[in-house]
């Protein structure tokens, strides 16, 4: 499936680029451009992947290239503002090879969650292929404020997209990291999960699957709208070691194919999402395992779709398989779309219901304690 990126705000430049990184490192082509925007110029002097002439600068006029500090509306002020420039950088993509839009952007910080939706509402205006968002949530020990705009950025990005792909980044945090690595390893999560699933069928060269996934399977998938969690899982193969020239093969038992199918499409379900969810809340679902030709089978594919229906309750359960001739894994990607029962994002809400309470209350004490600190002094002269 052939992609138009568009990474907005820091994390979702920063997205973009690993992204870039996975298609590089794959040798697939599934990104037929990159468009990166954000209000901070240190940011977008940052990227690595991302070609310089495709990186718009906005809010120069607001926030002279500093960033919308957290403030995501603000972040809907110079995005608005400055639509028409973000515009004529998308006006100049492929558009004939593109099969969808992907707007990638961390919710909890200023521009990424409040330009993201204001960007999706004009896409839709002007073109017919379908939007997707991707939603990195803030962690809970990020702040209240973070949770405030993820709350107010998640209900309106919901709306303005085809589908939302969320990434929940308390379920992915390892204890005792650091900030910059913990970034990066979920970036690369990210990546992985969405380079499977947008490569599939676009390697050059690589052998035809027995059940091809094209870009109607997805985009049918995360039709109707909502929100979709992501799975993976791989399994290592034990195989034998490359001569000279090429790998000595030996031909698997058929039994145990479908059998590692199957463990491997369950690990990625039941233990691996990108955004934790009642997988029994799903409305549609796909499958995709990719490996080794002689790893991957019909049957294989089959028994796992079946046990996909089986668990979430639905019968709109797609699959396919991608052959990847040289890997030492079989892996498993599984797209649940249409979830509604999500804890992650009530607490979200509730956080940011409370959050909000707090600060108007704040605000409207605010008057009166500032009069009570200025009257204090009285039986001082002022200057003037």
């Amino acid at each position: 499936m052939k992609i138009a990126l568009i990474g907005v705000g820091q994390a979702g430049g920063k997205v973009a680029d690993a992204l870039l990184d996975y298609e590089a490192s794959s040798r697939t082509s599934f990104v037929t451009d990159t468009v990166a925007v954000n209000s901070a110029r240190a940011d977008l002097l940052g990227l690595r992947r991302v070609p310089e002439e495709k990186r718009v600068l906005i809010g120069q006029s607001r926030v002279k290239g500093h960033g919308c500090g957290a403030d995501n509306e603000l972040g809907v002020t110079v995005a608005e503002e400055d639509i028409d420039e973000i515009q004529n950088a998308i006006d100049d993509l492929p558009m004939h090879e593109v099969d969808a839009f992907l707007l990638a952007a961390g919710l909890g910080g200023g521009t990424g969650s409040g330009a993201a939706p204001v960007i999706a509402r004009e896409l839709s205006k002007l073109y017919t292929e379908p939007i997707y968002g991707l939603g990195v949530l803030p962690g809970a020990d990020e702040g209240g404020i973070y949770t405030l705009n993820a709350a107010r950025s998640f209900q309106t990005f919901v709306q303005q997209v085809d589908n939302l792909l969320v990434f929940d980044n308390d379920a992915w945090r390892r204890s005792g990291e650091t900030l910059h690595a913990g970034y990066a390893s979920i970036n690369q999560e990210i990546a992985r999960r969405l380079g499977v699933l947008f490569g599939a069928g676009e390697v050059s060269g690589s052998p035809v699957p027995e059940t091809i996934v094209d870009a109607s399977e997805i985009i049918n998938t995360l039709s109707g709208g909502g929100v979709t969690t992501i799975g993976y899982a791989n399994s290592r193969l034990d195989r034998a070691p490359r001569s000279l020239f090429r790998r000595r093969e030996t031909t698997p038992d058929d039994t145990d194919v479908v059998n590692r199918i199957t463990t491997t499409v369950r690990r990625a379900t039941l233990g691996n999402l990108t955004l934790p969810a009642n997988v029994s809340s799903t409305e549609r679902a796909l499958v995709i395992v990719s490996g080794p030709p002689q790893y991957l089978s019909r049957k294989g594919v089959e028994s796992a779709r079946r046990w996909l229906e089986d668990e979430t309750g639905t019968m709109e359960v797609r699959g396919g398989d991608y052959p990847v001739p040289e890997s030492d894994y079989v892996a498993a990607v599984v797209v649940l779309a249409g979830v509604t029962d999500v804890p992650r994002i009530k607490e979200l809400q509730q956080v940011g219901r409370e959050t909000q309470q707090n600060l108007e209350a704040r605000a409207a004490e605010r008057p009166q304690a500032l009069r009570d600190l200025v009257w204090s002094g009285d039986g001082i002269d002022p200057l003037f």
